[in-house]
């Protein structure tokens, strides 16, 4: 598995621009994932991140893929609890971390290019990653990136699993029988097992494995409000206040 911006970069560059009608269980796929300061969009950072190239055809095939990854210097404290739950220290990172402009550069232009060839970009509860990326870009006042096709395996299986409990990444990866390539918390072991989940879906559920990149952004769209609504009926009922932002 080779790990470059460089070689990532090539590596999407030699794929050509997917097919609308190209389905998801065949596709190639940039997987994403980040560890911040804290959960706040806007007002937190990205500490690290990973991207994972699965090309086209590959599966489950961890041999096939191509990644980059990025320790940033955020410039700002890495609150408590998320230092906890990633391992970073505000000496750490500083240290060692990456000046988040470059980084950030980097992150943006893989980004872009895959976009531009029509491969999705995944990441698990994608509003979260990917308004981080936003941000992140608006902050450092660098060009923003536009994400038009992007996967959400936690969307997805909130629609087509009925099981309860807790759909965390390490909850649902159990679940479907993925053992993580690391530990997770980790930007890269948790973005390999997030790619993992579209194969092990679409050996699962027809709906699934039927679906394409075309159809992709409105089906996930459309099974985000469901779930809202769902989810909403249960909070009011308890006395909560109801979610009210929609996906992407």
């Amino acid at each position: 598995m080779d790990s470059s911006f460089d070689t990532l970069h090539r590596a999407i560059d030699d794929i050509p621009e997917q097919r609308e009608d190209t389905p998801l269980r065949e596709s190639a796929i940039l997987g994403f994932d980040t560890e911040t300061t804290g959960a706040a969009v806007g007002r937190d950072s990205i500490v690290s991140a990973s991207l994972v190239l699965r090309p086209r055809g590959a599966g489950a095939d961890h041999h096939a893929q191509t990644c980059a990854s990025w320790l940033i210097n955020p410039h700002r404290p890495i609150s408590p609890g998320a230092s906890r739950v990633n391992g970073f220290t505000d000496e750490f990172v500083a240290l060692n971390g990456q000046e988040p402009e470059a980084a950030l550069d980097e992150i943006g232009a893989i980004i872009a290019a895959a976009q531009r060839r029509s491969i999705p970009l995944l990441a698990y509860n994608a509003p979260f990653d990917v308004g981080m990326v936003h941000a992140d870009l608006k902050r450092w006042k660098l060009p923003d990136v536009e994400m038009p096709l992007v996967i959400d395996p936690l969307v997805i299986d909130r629609a087509v699993s009925t099981r309860r409990g807790r759909r965390t990444l390490s909850d649902t990866t159990e679940y479907y029988g993925i053992e993580p390539d690391g530990r997770f918390h980790d930007a890269l072991a948790d973005t390999i097992a997030a790619i993992d989940l579209i194969p092990a879906m679409s050996e699962l559920y027809p709906t699934v494995a039927r679906m394409s990149l075309g159809n992709l952004m409105d089906w996930q769209r459309q099974a985000h409000e469901r779930w809202r609504r769902s989810f909403n009926t249960w909070l009011e009922s308890h006395g909560r206040q109801p979610i009210r932002e929609g996906w992407l």
